[in-house]
């Protein structure tokens, strides 16, 4: 059963490859995107009952993903946050994970673990 998950992330072209790679390599349904903080919060808070995974890149219009994280700390126990940047640094995961992040991860070089986990969580 696919993992019913919505991706917030600012880059158009990451957003699209990330959606075509998630569904072909992990098994998720993407349900939603978005651009910004207020949307992605938006699209969870939409959702809010179904979602179980939520993809999130740090830097975002109107903020970042720390604000999406901080958001939905108090979420249900089956719903999953992931960060996915390119600024992967120990501060960022440090910080990610004091927030409720569930995984850090950077986009040039760890996506196989990435993935990796996404297919975890189908189990």
């Amino acid at each position: 059963m696919p993992l019913t998950t919505i991706v917030i992330e600012d880059s158009e072209t990451i957003r699209e490859n990330l959606v075509s790679a998630m569904a072909e390599l992990a098994g998720v349904q993407v349900v939603a995107t978005a651009e910004t903080v207020a949307e992605g919060i938006a699209a969870l808070h939409e959702h809010k009952d179904h979602w179980q995974l939520a993809v999130i890149d740090l830097f975002l219009g109107g903020g970042t993903g720390l604000s999406v994280l901080r958001a939905y700390r108090d979420r249900l126990p089956h719903q999953r946050m992931v960060v996915l940047t390119n600024y992967a640094t120990p501060e960022v995961r440090r910080r990610c994970l004091e927030l409720g992040a569930d995984g850090v991860f950077d986009k040039s070089t760890e996506l196989e673990a990435f993935f990796e986990l996404c297919n975890s969580y189908r189990v």
